[in-house]
């Protein structure tokens, strides 16, 4: 049997829709308890949704940056797996290295002529338990996190904040850095995207906008990709 039959089966789509239904059920829990904790901390509705446009508006472009890797992996791993890991993990980067680790075991190429279920089922696996370890990092770390903040801030509630800020700017320069330094298209998007953002946040610092809030993070994103291939 050719594996493609195996990989896009119906019985492959329900059990990957299986999968993917729980991320839904439990993005429903988050929101509905989002909602019943924001309203004991008095924000308001308004505000709240604000939040939600902020964060639906955020998502475009890195869920569009992931639709686009995934069609290479689906032709390579088919359609359901591709649906379910990258709704789980997100990584289109890793799902493709993975699952080319996978066939390489077993001395074929991923998505080649000579790609077979064995090859294919191996690529499942790699994919799978090589990410595991994220899994449980994150299951047995999280619970501590608040703990290891309130040391960091040494006690001190006025400086939580600012502990939050700095990691999430550690997080973003992380991210960025290495791309910022390689002096090639990548270097040219990642710094007019910060351009740009930082132009938003000096004019709206002076005019309110809500709509730049809410927007920007999209529009200097793409605007970032559009100045690296034109330049």
């Amino acid at each position: 049997m050719n594996y493609q039959e195996i990989a896009n089966s119906p019985l492959l789509w329900m059990a990957c829709g299986l999968c993917v239904g729980l991320v839904l059920f439990q993005s429903a829990l988050f929101v509905r308890k989002s909602i019943t904790v924001g309203r004991q901390l008095e924000i308001t509705d308004a505000q709240m949704k604000s939040a939600v446009k902020s964060s639906i508006s955020s998502s475009i472009g890195p869920s569009l940056a992931i639709l686009a890797g995934m069609v290479s992996l689906l032709v390579a791993m088919g359609g359901p797996i591709s649906w379910f890991r990258l709704s789980y993990i997100g990584s289109v980067a890793y799902e493709l290295m993975a699952a080319g680790f996978g066939a390489d075991a077993v001395g074929v190429t991923l998505g080649g002529p000579d790609m077979n279920a064995v090859a294919f089922a191996n690529g499942v696996w790699t994919m799978t338990l090589g990410s595991i370890g994220w899994v449980l990092f994150t299951a047995l770390a999280t619970p501590k996190l608040d703990q290891f903040r309130n040391v960091l801030a040494g006690g001190r509630k006025a400086m939580l904040p600012i502990v939050s800020a700095g990691a999430m700017c550690g997080a973003f320069s992380y991210l960025s850095l290495d791309r910022v330094f390689r002096f090639n298209s990548q270097t040219t998007a990642a710094v007019s995207g910060f351009v740009i953002m930082s132009l938003f946040m000096i004019y709206n610092k002076k005019h309110k906008k809500q709509w730049i809030k809410e927007w920007a993070f999209t529009i200097s994103m793409f605007a970032g990709m559009a100045i690296s291939i034109l330049f």
